[in-house]
C-alpha cells in the first residue's frame, strides 16, 4: 500500500499536483486561482543558516500541526560541504489563501520559537 504522506517532503517543484503560488496581482476577488482551478495558494521559502537537519524536520512536523498547512524541506545548493552550514537549504510552506487569517498567526509563533533559539530565518527567492 502506498504511504499517502510519501511526497510531504518533497520540494514543490517535484510535486507535479501543487498549485501555483498565490500573487497579489492573481487577486480578482474571487477565491479561486487561475482559471478557475481552485483556491490560490500562499507558499514561501524559509532558510535558517545553521539550523540543523533534525530542527529542519522538527519545524516542518510543528507546522503541519495547523489545519490546512503543508510544508517540506528543500535540498542544500551549496557547491561545496561546510560542517557549519545546515544540511538543508530551507523549508517551504504552503497553505489556502482562504485561510491565511488562521494560520498565518500561528505560523509566525512556531517560526519565532525556532528563531530566537537558532537565529534569524532569511527569505528565500522563488
Amino acid at each position: 500500500m502506498a504511504d499517502p504522506t510519501a511526497n510531504r517532503n518533497a520540494s514543490p517543484e517535484a510535486d507535479p499536483t501543487a498549485k501555483k503560488n498565490a500573487s497579489p496581482e492573481a487577486d480578482n476577488g474571487s477565491n479561486t486561482g487561475p482559471n478557475g482551478a481552485g483556491p490560490q495558494q500562499v507558499e514561501y521559502r524559509l532558510h535558517s543558516p545553521h539550523l540543523p537537519l533534525a530542527v529542519y524536520r522538527e519545524v516542518a512536523v510543528h507546522l503541519r500541526q495547523i489545519e490546512g498547512v503543508t510544508t517540506g524541506l528543500l535540498p542544500q545548493t551549496a557547491k561545496t560541504f561546510d560542517y557549519l552550514q545546515s544540511q538543508v537549504g530551507g523549508v517551504w510552506i504552503r497553505y489556502s489563501a482562504d485561510a491565511a487569517e488562521i494560520c498565518q498567526p500561528q505560523i509566525e509563533v512556531i517560526l519565532t520559537y525556532y528563531g530566537d533559539r537558532y537565529g534569524n530565518w532569511e527569505t528565500l527567492s522563488k
